[in-house]
């Protein structure tokens, strides 16, 4: 992309669906998005408009950050946009419109699987999970019931690790710990636990599988 997008443009990326990253406009609209790089219709019906990795960069990067690289530029703003829990936020709502919320961004998850996989399967993890392992491994968590840890402790909490492609998941009940990764197996992860060699402490390790 030698240009940056127009106005315009930058408002169709921001208003991509946050998770699925399916993206809503005229069709000369969607088809200079794709001449950028920042999106690809998918080839199947509904032949549907969708972010790129790139695309996604964007629009995780604020619009005044200049030329920064996306690794540099800051996780967006929670506000108004669904975050997964990943443990230890402050002020988290709970209650039936949360619930709904994290079961309609699993649902739009298992859809974008479909749409990017060439046979429409949805258990294997796509390219969005890949490179958002922390969010994706918290919603896969957090939808299917797991409650994320608060800031006074109990609950899951996960982080980024060294290794690529891997996350930890952190859980003071060992029996809880050993269903979170029951559900990340089941979703399509790679779980197993692991001791910290210099506390003792039992943590999960997980990876998106690719077979």
């Amino acid at each position: 992309m030698t240009r940056p997008p127009t106005a315009a443009q930058r408002r169709l990326v921001d208003a991509a669906d946050p998770v699925t990253g399916r993206l809503k406009g005229t069709e000369a609209q969607l088809a200079a998005l794709v001449k950028r790089g920042l999106a690809f219709r998918h080839p199947r019906p509904p032949r549907d408009h969708f972010l790129t990795p790139a695309g996604h960069r964007l629009r995780e990067t604020p619009e005044d950050s200049g030329p920064a690289s996306a690794a540099e530029a800051p996780a967006p703003a929670a506000s108004g946009v669904f975050a997964a829990r990943a443990g230890g936020e402050e002020g988290a709502e709970e209650g039936p419109a949360r619930l709904r919320e994290v079961r309609g961004a699993w649902q739009g998850l298992l859809e974008l699987r479909r749409m990017t996989r060439p046979d429409g399967a949805t258990d294997l993890p796509c390219a969005w999970e890949r490179t958002h392992l922390v969010q994706a491994a918290a919603l896969a968590l957090e939808a299917a019931g797991h409650r994320p840890a608060r800031a006074e402790g109990g609950g899951y909490r996960i982080r980024a690790t060294p290794q690529p492609e891997a996350v930890a998941v952190h859980e003071t009940d060992p029996e809880a710990l050993r269903a979170c990764a029951a559900t990340l197996e089941k979703a399509g992860w790679q779980a197993g636990e692991h001791t910290e060699p210099r506390t003792g402490t039992r943590y999960v390790l997980a990876s998106p599988r690719r077979a």
